[in-house]
């Protein structure tokens, strides 16, 4: 399978090369946005208030880290994805309204956010479950957090990172959708095997 090495910020065209199945490492920039982020993101959107970060062209981590502080400096000891069917509430929206071009979390997104992500040009990759000290060592630096008052889980974090994956693209911007083709292939074989059983 292909494999690609980005820098952020990612263009429309940089994206719109990747297809379904290929590995990407990202270095550069990028931005963990997790549910109580996203509605606050809107709130200010409402109020004609600009949100702390530049989100367009970004890279949106759905993450949670363990940050520590230590002599006065932040560091991340873990920084696994987040469960992204948690911001498909907000994700369609999201990206209509403040443009970023790469998602990245764990078990991928429906239907809305597929949709929204062929129409703007943005691509969704899942990163391995299990490696979050992986991603950590990858995180070279931590250039800023917002919004510390939702506390460390749900605050901002901008992390500048080297060689960030390897990232799976699972939603292509061409629409295509990893984790719905598994599940309705998965589906075609249990009725194949219910015809075989005898039962319905």
């Amino acid at each position: 399978m292909p494999t690609y090495k980005l820098k952020t910020p990612l263009t429309k065209q940089a994206v719109q090369k990747l297809t379904v199945g290929d590995v990407v490492f990202v270095s550069g920039k990028i931005i963990t946005i997790r549910d109580q982020a996203h509605k606050r993101a809107f709130k200010y959107q409402k109020l004609g208030k600009p949100i702390p970060v530049k989100v367009k062209g970004s890279v949106i981590f759905h993450c949670g880290p363990l940050i520590r502080k230590t002599r006065g400096k932040w560091e991340a000891l873990v920084a696994g994805p987040t469960t992204s069917a948690r911001m498909e509430p907000f994700e369609a929206e999201f990206i209509e309204k403040f443009k970023p071009r790469m998602i990245i979390g764990k078990g991928g997104m429906d239907t809305l956010t597929t949709e929204a992500m062929r129409e703007h040009g943005v691509v969704y990759c899942d990163f391995p479950g299990g490696a979050a000290a992986l991603a950590a060592r990858t995180i070279k630096r931590i250039l800023a957090v917002k919004w510390l008052d939702l506390g460390l889980p749900e605050a901002i974090w901008i992390f500048n990172v080297e060689d960030f994956g390897p990232l799976i693209v699972t939603i292509d911007s061409h629409g295509k959708n990893l984790h719905e083709q598994i599940v309705k292939r998965a589906e075609r074989r249990k009725l194949g095997i219910y015809k075989t059983l005898g039962l319905r």
